[in-house]
């Protein structure tokens, strides 16, 4: 089976880009022809591009495009340059578009439908930002029922990762196209391995965030909470990725506060050091004010760091309703204070902690993941 793999950034830090990476990787491990179909972007937030990314990532080809940064007056929604004349000539069995309110996704509906060719789209769906202006969160709203009723309808199938972004998607696309599919993660690398070292400069003992340093991740709430805990009992914060645009307002944050700046890691793309400085943790925590799903969360378990997190989006189906970490309100400050002081003063929790998460995990298999992929291509397909 041929299948385009159609996303905005590929071979790029990110949830979706690593979900799109390991499906593609893998069923083309399983005897699939599968091509990747992005944008020159390695960074949405700052715009920035690349000119040097390899032709092809694990095996597998990648076509890139540039992109038109805006559609439409206050809106973000890129739009390839060439994609659809590109899909119109390579008539794959499927295309597969990721991600929701992007052109890109109206783009490859738009091939589907002149060229009668299955579409699924993994919907990757986050509602507007608590922090846009009212009529900005209308034109988003618009757009979800706009998409709704266009690409959405061409779809045969809607990918979606929890029974939360089930719900929030069928708001406004046929629910009985739906299909929830999970990701997964490699436990096999998660083991702790002799080779493996932290990033240089960090301390014996950290909280740790891991993720983009952007607006919705709930940073600067992460850094009031901190300072509402006792200086003595304080852990130092780790927070490892690469900054969108809100590292200075969390250091402003500090400063406000007369804390301790965090430790800023940016990416850390060697993966020895990625996973070290999971292990190292005294506790990891995703403070974000929604999540679809949160695949860090996954990473965090794999590495048996105690987890704390918002219960916001797919988290608490993540985390198994709190049984495998500990679950607070977003933009409750007392309370997320409250659980890291609890979490890094009790040892017997922590374990408690660690020992849940490494077996909820479990649950979370890009094996699973990629036949459930191949069984809803085969349905649209109707080579099932």
């Amino acid at each position: 089976m041929r299948v385009a793999q159609v996303t905005l950034r590929f071979d790029a830090p990110g949830g979706v880009e690593t979900t799109v990476r390991e499906l593609s990787s893998r069923l083309r491990s399983k005897g699939e022809s599968v091509e990747v179909y992005a944008s020159d972007l390695l960074d949405e937030a700052s715009w920035e591009r690349r000119l040097d990314f390899p032709p092809a990532v694990d095996g597998v080809p990648v076509h890139r495009f540039r992109v038109y940064k805006r559609l439409l007056p206050g809106l973000t929604m890129p739009l390839f340059v060439g994609l659809v004349d590109s899909l119109a000539h390579d008539r794959p069995d499927v295309i597969h578009a990721h991600s929701h309110r992007y052109g890109h996704v109206l783009e490859s509906a738009l091939v589907a439908h002149a060229q009668r060719l299955p579409l699924v789209v993994s919907t990757h769906y986050h509602p507007a930002h608590p922090s846009e202006p009212r009529a900005k969160k209308s034109l988003l709203r618009l757009q979800d029922h706009l998409f709704g009723m266009s690409a959405y309808r061409v779809a045969r199938a809607l990918i979606v990762e929890t029974e939360q972004e089930a719900k929030r998607v069928s708001e406004f696309a046929p629910r009985s196209r739906i299909r929830v599919i999970p990701p997964g993660i490699d436990l096999t690398a998660w083991p702790a391995r002799p080779e493996d070292r932290p990033p240089a400069g960090l301390p014996e003992r950290y909280l740790l965030y891991a993720g983009r340093v952007a607006p919705n991740k709930g940073l600067t709430d992460l850094v009031a909470a901190m300072g509402r805990i006792p200086a003595s009992r304080r852990l130092p914060l780790v927070l490892m990725g690469r900054d969108w645009g809100t590292r200075s307002d969390v250091e402003r944050r500090c400063r406000e506060l007369g804390l301790d700046p965090p430790i800023f890691t940016g990416h850390v793309a060697d993966p020895g050091q990625y996973r070290a400085a999971f292990r190292g943790g005294v506790a990891f925590v995703l403070p974000s004010e929604y999540e679809a799903f949160g695949l860090v969360l996954l990473e965090a378990m794999a590495s048996g760091v105690p987890v704390i997190a918002t219960a916001v989006g797919g988290v608490p189906e993540v985390l198994e309703g709190g049984k495998a970490g500990l679950l607070v309100p977003p933009r409750d400050l007392d309370a997320l204070a409250g659980a890291i002081e609890t979490v890094a003063g009790d040892p017997s929790l922590r374990e408690r902690l660690r020992a849940a998460g490494l077996e909820r995990v479990r649950a979370f298999d890009w094996e699973r993941a990629v036949e459930a992929h191949r069984a809803v291509y085969r349905e649209c397909t109707g080579t099932g």
